[in-house]
């Protein structure tokens, strides 16, 4: 499939990857990707880079990987669906392989044993106003987790595929966003419903406890509380913590 998409009723005309811009370090690709965006760069221009310098994610937490070891891109999209975490998040999934679960609002985990090692993380951001959208993704391709500092080493996953498969995992993922974006909302959720690692389990956050029951039309987390009510959770209002 050509990676043009039809998002919101309309056409996404531009090539996702295209134009490409590859840097070997730089603070963060999202921030480099909403300078080009405020310049005017076309949808679809994406920003890459061996290392970060000050890669974050959700919350202002920072990504950490050594250099040339993990996928680190930042997507521009214009005129972006309202659900694109979701859709990134379902795309890592299909390319990281079977075993990859979503853990609500934006990270790609693998199950082990009890706990969910963090494998990819997700952060949008952009001027809804403007209709544009940055969509950044970090994911450990080919980390050793030995390399991480060791506040990390014990939370954190790696596909552990050779650096040389940087390259084409971004090409599959590209081709994965392409196809996601395309989807119907409805069917972007199953997907997103069968992949979900939080479904189930005890959640904790600022102001409450419950349980997690998948999300609703809107990508916020549903939790059934003790006293038998239902909370919906949008992803910039808590902090979310599992219970073992």
């Amino acid at each position: 499939m050509s990676a043009r998409t039809a998002i919101a009723g309309g056409t996404y005309r531009s090539k996702l990857g295209h134009p490409r811009v590859h840097l070997r370090r730089t603070a963060s690709t999202n921030d480099y990707a909403r300078e080009l965006a405020l310049a005017g760069a076309p949808g679809g221009t994406l920003v890459t880079a061996a290392e970060q310098s000050a890669g974050r994610g959700r919350q202002g937490r920072r990504w950490t990987a050594p250099a040339g070891s993990s996928l680190l891109m930042s997507l521009l999209l214009r005129s972006p669906p309202a659900l694109l975490p979701l859709i990134a998040a379902v795309a890592v999934c299909d390319v990281a392989g079977a075993d990859a679960l979503i853990k609500w609002p934006n990270d790609v985990v693998l199950p082990r044993d009890s706990r969910l090692l963090k494998l990819a993380g997700i952060l949008a951001e952009g001027r809804p106003q403007e209709g544009w959208a940055v969509l950044g993704i970090g994911l450990n391709v080919s980390v050793e987790l030995a390399q991480l500092p060791a506040e990390l080493r014990g939370s954190a996953a790696s596909l552990e595929r050779p650096p040389e498969e940087l390259e084409p995992m971004l090409t599959h993922l590209l081709e994965a966003l392409a196809r996601r974006l395309c989807e119907p909302p409805q069917q972007l959720l199953g997907a997103w419903g069968a992949r979900d690692a939080l479904a189930g389990r005890a959640v904790a956050w600022s102001s409450g406890r419950g349980v997690a029951d998948g999300i609703d039309g809107a990508g916020r987390l549903i939790v059934r509380r003790s006293d038998g009510g239902r909370t919906e959770l949008e992803a910039g209002e808590v902090h979310l913590e599992t219970i073992a």
